[in-house]
């Protein structure tokens, strides 16, 4: 098969690991030069090493997106490195599960920078580079957790909830210059994030590279259509 992203240029946040990592994987099967960004040197040598078999189109850069220069940064050594920037994936995200009585100020401040202020950081300073392409792609890793709420999840479930909104407005304002918007909301994944991993009994919940295969569909698609909104789910969760 042809591979569908060659001379495409991609950002992934949060590359290093999990979803971010089998998205990064997945662009340089299809052909895409990828800059994966992470806040640990260790991930991201991991992941170098992962993806060692595409190493010409790959680099890697310690960013913490909750901070606007590094973000100005991440997308500044994308250009410089590549040329440009075609595809920007916000992956990057985090949360803290307990009741919201029970939550630090640190920790709400942490889900909120990072799952939304990271966003608009990245995005903001990729649109000109877009736009001077003539058009692009923005793809928002959000979560089932921003339409259906639940216990314990407060900061995490508005996050993602305010991300989906950020999208749609974002979507509405630069469709004209050939940039689309959209986001996936995927349920439970098998990644530490979830506490998921390989643990016996978490056969059911769908795997990064399900999430990672639905963004490559969305970036390869005709640029006459939109699929603006993504909601993915485990095929069979377990009955209650």
């Amino acid at each position: 098969m042809t591979p569908t992203l060659t001379s495409r240029i991609a950002i992934v946040t949060g590359g290093s690991r999990g979803i971010g990592l089998a998205i990064a994987q997945r662009f340089l099967a299809e052909g895409a030069s990828v800059v994966i960004s992470g806040t640990t040197e260790g991930h991201l040598e991991e992941a170098q090493r992962t993806l060692a078999a595409h190493s010409g189109r790959l680099a890697a850069m310690r960013a913490d997106v909750r901070e606007p220069e590094a973000a100005d940064r991440l997308i500044g050594a994308a250009v410089e490195r590549f040329g440009g920037l075609d595809i920007l994936v916000n992956n990057a995200g985090i949360g803290f599960f307990r009741p919201l009585a029970e939550m630090s100020v640190d920790e709400w401040r942490r889900v909120i920078d990072t799952n939304l202020n990271g966003v608009f950081y990245c995005t903001r300073a990729a649109i000109p580079h877009m736009r001077s392409r003539g058009g692009g792609w923005i793809v928002n890793i959000s979560s089932l957790a921003g339409k259906n709420a639940f216990p314990g999840g407060t900061a995490y479930c508005a996050s993602k909830s305010a991300l989906n909104a950020l999208s749609e407005a974002l979507m509405q304002e630069v469709r004209y210059d050939g940039i689309r918007v959209s986001y996936v909301m995927p349920g439970s994944v098998r990644t530490r994030f979830s506490s998921g991993g390989d643990d016996p009994g978490s056969e059911w919940k769908l795997a990064p590279e399900d999430v990672a295969q639905v963004v490559t569909d969305l970036v390869a698609h005709p640029d006459r259509s939109l699929p603006s909104r993504v909601e993915l789910r485990p095929s069979k969760p377990p009955r209650k």
